[in-house]
């Protein structure tokens, strides 16, 4: 009992010694708030919970987020989104295909790019390449492609990607086939020239057309003729109005599907359609190259709607000039001959080629 009555006359005593009362708590002063933060209660209480303001900040990756649990310190200021940066070289983010440079388009005589580029798996299309081939039941041939597809004016600008703009091209090629086996002897040939006008979409670069014209006809060679007297020779030949689109999923990833029209033809129908899907280069490559896969398809209406499918992978260079794409590689192609003098004709080939488009 002597112990309580001591405790209690403790404040008493220190009160008239320093002259300084304990602080009466039903006398209490209001709560100083802060003017920026808002306090969070987490026990029970029958006052209305605080507003809570929602705020953009910055965490590790260098995000943006908007936590329900935190106060705007700043709450009439500005949120900005800010980009992440990523230093680690195995994650690699998809980008999409964006105006590098904000350079006017002006005219350009001979451009040096290209704005659509021809199908890497395409039979048919304007380039240079060799294949020496095997086809079953049948001799190894040498089958080659002399020509080109060139520039002449474009409205637009370069790009390290595809140039961008519209641009007018011309092409020209001969398509020929070898007979090893009998004295390299010509077998047959292709010719094909014309004129096209592509243009990438400046809403969105990924998209690229091209709209033209080209002419095809099929010659058997002067040998085979000679070794072949009673060979019913095929006057091969048509005139198309070509419409072709391409979509760029990434820098190197592309489909791209096409329709032909003949406005004149012998022999050929009137209707073709191509098709395919690609991954390789087109901006410049080390002197190591990188690795291409392309797949493609033409049907047309003189087989019913069959054709040709074609397979090629191997190795892939780009130099300065985008586009410009020299390849090495494997040759796969089902269906129907790509020469056009046997255009009835099945065809399985298999072997190497050197492909180069300009």
């Amino acid at each position: 009992m002597l112990i309580v009555i001591a405790i209690l006359a403790l404040p008493i005593s220190a009160s008239a010694q320093t002259g300084v009362a304990w602080p009466d708590p039903t006398n209490m002063p209001p709560p100083q708030h802060s003017s920026y933060l808002e306090p969070i209660l987490d026990f029970p209480t029958d006052q209305p919970p605080p507003q809570i303001q929602s705020v953009a900040y910055e965490n590790y990756l260098g995000q943006p987020s908007s936590p329900s649990d935190l106060t705007l310190l700043n709450p009439n200021g500005p949120n900005t989104w800010v980009e992440p940066a990523y230093d680690d070289p195995i994650y690699e983010r998809p980008v999409p295909l964006e105006v590098e440079n904000d350079e006017p388009y002006h005219w350009t005589l001979l451009p040096k790019g290209m704005v659509y580029k021809s199908y890497l798996a395409g039979a048919q299309e304007s380039r240079l390449s060799a294949k020496i081939i095997k086809i079953t039941q049948d001799n190894i041939m040498f089958d080659g492609n002399m020509g080109g597809r060139f520039g002449v004016l474009r409205y637009g600008r370069d790009s390290s990607f595809l140039s961008d703009g519209i641009q007018w091209d011309v092409e020209g090629s001969a398509h020929v086939r070898l007979d090893i086996p009998e004295d390299v002897d010509v077998r047959s040939v292709d010719f094909r020239a014309g004129t096209q006008l592509t243009w990438s979409w400046a809403s969105d670069p990924r998209h690229r057309s091209r709209f033209g014209y080209y002419h095809l006809s099929a010659h058997l060679g002067d040998e085979f003729l000679l070794k072949n007297p009673t060979y019913n020779r095929l006057n091969y030949a048509h005139d198309l109005l070509i419409y072709g689109h391409s979509f760029y999923f990434t820098k190197k990833f592309r489909v791209y599907g096409e329709v032909g029209w003949a406005f004149y033809n012998l022999v050929a129908d009137p209707w073709e359609f191509q098709f395919g899907a690609e991954w390789a280069p087109n901006e410049r490559t080390t002197m190591w190259g990188e690795p291409f896969l392309a797949v493609g398809c033409h049907l047309r209406q003189e087989v019913n709607f069959g054709g040709s499918f074609i397979v090629q992978t191997g190795w892939a260079w780009v130099g300065d000039i985008p586009g410009r794409t020299l390849r090495v590689g494997f040759h796969y192609h089902n269906g129907d001959s790509t020469q056009n003098s046997f255009y009835n004709i099945w065809e399985q080939q298999i072997g190497f080629g050197i492909w180069y488009d300009f």
